[in-house]
């Protein structure tokens, strides 16, 4: 085994999700197929992202699944995006509206910020030292 492929995420919508991943954060679409049953097959990853790797946007089927929606993690920082322009990124993302809960800091690992993506999970921004 030498990698994580894919990692799910559950969404309400895919359209919105996929709007947000690539409008707000800089996402590119790698995939969006229709599997014939109503489900799409939706994957998107970071712009110069390493092939095979991203995140599947699979819409909630049910009340179970529509309930952790933004909760996957229970309410703590669930996902990490590398950057190598932090303030540029920053401020992008910020223009795009994307929420930040913070400040962004310089700890000894680097610089970060926690934002939420469109259903409330948390991510760092986090530009490695």
């Amino acid at each position: 085994m030498s990698q994580i492929a894919l990692v799910t995420l559950v969404v309400t919508d895919y359209d919105e999700a996929i709007a947000f991943y690539r409008d707000s954060l800089g996402f590119e679409l790698v995939e969006d197929s229709d599997r014939g049953d109503g489900s799409r097959w939706v994957v998107v990853r970071p712009r110069g992202g390493k092939a095979g790797s991203g995140l599947l946007l699979a819409r909630a089927k049910d009340e179970a699944q529509r309930a952790s929606v933004g909760a996957q993690t229970g309410g703590r920082v669930g996902f990490f995006l590398h950057t190598e322009d932090f303030a540029g990124d920053h401020a992008r993302m910020r223009a795009a509206g994307v929420r930040f809960l913070e400040e962004p800091r310089h700890e000894v690992y680097g610089s970060v910020a926690v934002f939420e993506d469109l259903y409330g999970n948390r991510w760092d921004l986090l530009q490695p030292a």
